[in-house]
């Protein structure tokens, strides 16, 4: 009898494995309570969709052959002038990135990337199209409508990609409160991309500068973008942190413990973004991804198209 039904197990998960479909993700491992970043193996990961537990069929680490990136700098224009003084520390943060990363710089404003410096691996010419942002209102429209500008105009590659936003977070025009639909509608275009966004609040300039409501959902705003991509918050109470820098080095520590993750799903109807959760059991280790991913239906075979 048990004989019979370890035959029926094998035989429905072999089932699964034939009727499902790759799909690759990049993700963040990290270190709780400051501990040493653990060393996770493929065997340490387990995925899930719902209650179903996914196939890991690859866990690379994306270091030395494999830490190709492209990584954009994007500042928003409404921001005040005060963030000037964190542009030493941007450049700091550009320099030693891995002599394989392309890095771009864009401004948002009025809805749209202005791209000041296209992906280069010349970190000198990266570092020095940054500048002092506009620093007016009327530059302001949506940060989030720029970002998915940017992920519009980004062509699909084949190394990671990720997003630094610095911003106040607040959108004029997606409405003050919980819903901000340029807001879902970037986090969806990340998704589908498989975009890693990392944000950095700053004040911004005008009235919205130093309201308190409003300054409050732009950063909840900001927090959510982070968490639904696979990446990180950064913020210090309202004001102007005295310096990047913290925040910086521990992005780069993010950027250095990435992995790219490979896994089998039964695919959907029609292409779509289904739900996944990661965890592993290893002590003080946590991963950090997206909750969704982008899938595509299994491709038909000849005979049924």
């Amino acid at each position: 009898m048990i004989r019979q039904i370890l035959i029926a197990a094998i035989a429905m998960s072999c089932a699964v494995a034939q009727d499902a479909v790759p799909v690759n993700m990049t993700v963040t491992v990290e270190a709780r309570d400051g501990k040493p970043f653990p060393e996770l193996k493929r065997e340490d990961v387990m995925i899930y969709r719902g209650k179903e537990r996914l196939a890991v069929t690859d866990w690379t680490a994306l270091q030395g052959e494999r830490d190709g990136m492209e990584l954009f700098l994007l500042i928003d224009d409404a921001s005040a002038m005060t963030l000037g003084n964190q542009l030493a520390d941007l450049r700091e943060f550009i320099a030693p990135q891995p002599a394989s990363a392309l890095i771009g710089v864009g401004y948002a404003h009025n809805g749209i990337t202005e791209v000041k410096q296209n992906l280069t691996s010349n970190h000198e010419e990266a570092a020095a199209a940054l500048r002092l942002p506009l620093g007016m209102i009327s530059a302001g429209a949506s940060p989030y409508l720029a970002l998915s500008d940017l992920i519009k105009r980004w062509p699909t590659c084949c190394v990671r990609r990720e997003v630094v936003i610095i911003s106040s977070g607040i959108d004029p025009l997606g409405g003050l409160g919980a819903i901000d639909p340029y807001l879902d509608t970037a986090i969806e275009q990340a998704q589908r991309a498989g975009v890693i966004v990392f944000t950095i609040y700053t004040p911004g300039v005008g009235h919205g500068g130093h309201s308190f409501f409003r300054m409050n959902w732009g950063q909840n705003h900001l927090a959510q973008l982070a968490e639904e991509t696979g990446g990180e918050c950064y913020m210090l109470g309202f004001g102007t942190p005295v310096s990047f820098a913290p925040y910086l080095r521990d992005l780069s520590a993010h950027l250095a413990h990435q992995y790219s993750v490979g896994f089998l799903v039964k695919p959907p109807a029609r292409p779509g973004l289904i739900g996944v959760r990661f965890t592993t059991e290893v002590p003080d280790a946590e991963i950090i991804a997206a909750p969704r991913v982008f899938v595509s239906p299994a491709p038909r075979p000849p005979s049924e198209r």
